[in-house]
């Protein structure tokens, strides 16, 4: 027997908060207009996002309608962060990023995406306070966790009033679009409750909200982030094959939970791979399947292949088939080969890199820092998760 809309959710780990357990009711029998946002911080989502956003595309295959929200407005504001304020980027700069963002949301999911600043931008101070402001109680928004934990080192009021924004969007949405339920992440879910009162206050509407559990790695750390660098959704910033790495490398006792999350095969399919994963975690059959899927979705049947091609190679299979590089080096030095493809970002890290013995060529291993190579076609491994065929122009 079929599960529900949100059985499906549930077993996958997609329900951390509800708002009402009237919900769950809804979300199987009824058609739910929601939308899911993200403030423009860069260009381009990450592989954090994608595994919220997914969700979009989840309930869509459900009958629901989802709506895509560009924070436009509320990215000039910030949402307060748990240790120290959000460091505020321009207008400019905002503009930019919304204008990536919305071209990367309608490629990859392919709903409709809206700017909160085209309602936002009109609203005076004074309408903004007598509207909005006047429904929520301070003593109420001093309890929000996010808000909270920054009383001790201290909160500006920009970043205070963060939530009441988010929560005019809900409202807004609401009267605009037919928006009955907001879903994000859990880390939001003070926001979506401030909505919720701002509607039931304001409007006498009862509005849903639904957060999902941030999706970590086997340390708890936030999915996508590695060595301190997100790994982004635009293949120009992040080629499948770096994603392809990061989803391979994907600890054994998380990988089936990234399956449930971030695929959309089905609990047979996935009970079926784990089975077999639990007989043969050497074998890496489900780090595969995870990165095939992702990438497959994110860029195609094409790049996950070649992707998967480069992988294998990097893996002890043969290098053939590794598209080369064309390279322009100031000199034939390993630490200039390696600055001219972007393999390290300065000559004092590599020559560190090469000296621990984290560099080879053609699998011979380079550990001095003024070897100088007289291969004009070469294969280069840098580290354990790294290699590239370069050709010397």
């Amino acid at each position: 027997m079929a599960m529900t809309c949100f059985e499906d959710l549930k077993w996958r780990g997609l329900v951390k908060d509800i708002s009402s357990p009237e919900l769950e009711d809804k979300l199987n029998n009824e058609q739910l207009t929601f939308y899911i946002g993200t403030d423009p911080t860069a260009d381009s989502m990450h592989i954090g996002h994608f595994s919220s956003f997914l969700i979009a595309t989840r309930l869509a295959k459900y009958g629901h309608k989802p709506i895509l929200l560009v924070g436009g407005a509320t990215g000039l504001i910030g949402d307060p962060k748990p240790s120290n304020e959000r460091q505020m980027i321009t207008k400019e700069q905002v503009e930019h990023n919304v204008e990536g963002l919305t071209k990367q949301a309608k490629e990859i999911f392919g709903f409709e995406v809206v700017n909160n600043y085209d309602w936002i931008k009109d609203i005076s101070t004074i309408d903004f306070l007598r509207d909005y402001g006047k429904y929520i109680n301070v003593n109420y928004m001093l309890d929000k966790d996010i808000i909270s934990r920054r009383l001790e080192s201290g909160i500006t009021f920009c970043e205070f009033a963060y939530t009441i924004l988010q929560g005019l969007d809900f409202v807004h949405l609401n009267k605009a679009k037919g928006v009955t339920l907001q879903v994000a992440g859990s880390d939001q879910w003070g926001n979506i409750t401030t909505g919720i009162e701002l509607a039931r206050k304001k409007e006498d509407i009862e509005l849903f909200g639904m957060t999902m559990p941030l999706v970590v790695d086997a340390n708890g750390v936030k999915f996508g982030k590695t060595e301190g660098n997100a790994l982004w959704l635009d293949k120009n910033k992040t080629s499948s094959y770096e994603l392809y790495q990061f989803l391979i490398n994907s600890d054994d006792k998380s990988v089936i939970d990234y399956l449930k999350k971030l695929t959309f095969l089905s609990k047979e399919e996935i009970e079926k791979i784990e089975e077999e994963h639990n007989k043969h975690p050497e074998l890496r059959m489900a780090q595969k399947v995870l990165a095939k899927e992702v990438i497959t979705f994110l860029h195609g049947e094409e790049e996950a292949e070649q992707a998967r091609i480069k992988s294998e190679a990097l893996f002890g299979g043969s290098t053939e088939d590794l598209e080369a590089t064309p390279i322009t080096p100031e000199s034939r030095n390993i630490l200039d080969i390696m600055m001219a493809a972007d393999l390290i970002p300065s000559k004092s890290e590599g020559r560190r890199l090469v000296e621990q013995g984290g560099v080879s060529i053609d699998d011979d291993k380079i550990t001095d820092p003024k070897f100088e190579v007289t291969k004009d076609e070469f294969v280069l491994h840098k580290g354990k998760k790294k290699v590239v065929k370069l050709v010397i122009k």
